[in-house]
């Protein structure tokens, strides 16, 4: 039964502390092979007056946002075209990917981009994994899509995986792939 214990200097948020408790029982259970319920993390909180580092009293950094969180609400604001709003979400030299090797670093360049590809699009999630990474966390989202081609034509179930790095809280790379080039192939041979 491994036992973590954090110490934080006072100030962050219930929210924050059950983030930071529920990402340590997942690091130990990506090493041990323990059950969510054997590992128990205990929480001890310092005044910032009783914390000090380099010879000076410290306050607490905030906390970055939940990058699930981060990579749902762009996606929220990209389907309803929404553009400075998801434009907040993107770091500096933000870089995405979509089948076929394509890459573009704006969004104007993705709407323009998937115009002839279909008129409009929707995206059903069936999950969403994060991972830690040395530059990062990771957040994969998983599901199908569903619209219309550029004809009218309805579709839907197709398959979806988008892969999102993130730095500081916001989104910083992309990559796209889905069964969207199979589905347009059976679409024209209709």
């Amino acid at each position: 039964m491994p036992v973590i214990e954090l110490h934080l200097i006072e100030g962050y948020d219930i929210d924050t502390k059950a983030r930071l408790g529920r990402g340590l029982t997942d690091a130990v259970r990506a090493v041990l092979p323990a059950d969510p319920e054997a590992v128990t993390v205990l929480t001890h909180e310092v005044s910032a007056a009783g914390y000090m580092r380099g010879g000076q009293n410290r306050s607490p950094a905030p906390a970055l946002p939940d990058p699930v969180k981060t990579v749902r609400d762009f996606l929220r604001a990209m389907e309803a075209r929404d553009l400075d709003r998801a434009a907040g979400f993107l770091s500096e030299g933000f870089e995405m990917t979509f089948p076929g090797g394509v890459r573009m670093t704006r969004l104007d360049e993705l709407i323009a981009w998937s115009k002839p590809r279909y008129a409009r699009i929707a995206k059903t999630y069936t999950g969403f994994d994060t991972a830690m990474t040395e530059g990062g966390p990771v957040v994969i989202c998983r599901g199908t899509l569903a619209g219309a081609w550029p004809g009218g034509t309805a579709f839907e179930g197709i398959r979806f995986v988008d892969r999102f790095e993130l730095r500081a809280g916001k989104l910083w790379r992309q990559e796209v792939w889905n069964d969207m080039g199979e589905a347009r192939l059976g679409e024209a041979q209709s």
